[in-house]
């Protein structure tokens, strides 16, 4: 398969918009983790230490989200370069392996979301529990 050089340029828009959301996702995290600091009660403890390990989790996955996102498109350009130099299968080759890592970024945010519902519901029982003394 031949791809010219605008293909892997059409691939630029997505992932800087995916980063940007990845770091808006890592910032609203950073304040929660700020907020609880700032909120802690000793009558709150137990639910602390469950708020605790997930946004430990949430940010481990956010930076593997970063991570894998930033390297897809540091392979886009590379592809990039290839084919501007006729190396077509090396270019086809390094784009391919950022599509990968363009997916795999989205699976980890996906995952992400998921223990980031899970935290909401957290919230939501300890409210459930506060309107119903």
């Amino acid at each position: 398969m031949e791809i010219s050089l605008t293909t892997p340029a059409i691939l630029f828009p997505a992932i800087s918009l995916l980063l940007l959301g990845f770091s808006n996702r890592f910032v609203t995290t950073a304040t929660l983790i700020r907020q609880l600091k700032n909120n802690l009660r000793p009558e709150n403890q137990g639910n602390v230490h469950k708020q605790i390990k997930n946004l430990q989790t949430r940010i481990r996955l956010i930076i593997g989200m970063q991570a894998f996102g930033v390297s897809s498109i540091i392979l886009c350009t590379l592809a990039m370069i290839a084919i501007y130099y006729q190396q077509s299968m090396w270019g086809s080759i390094l784009f391919a392996f950022s599509l990968l890592f363009m997916v795999i970024s989205l699976l980890i945010s996906l995952w992400e979301v998921l223990i980031s519902s899970k935290a909401l519901n957290v919230e939501l029982e300890e409210i459930k529990e506060i309107t119903s003394s």
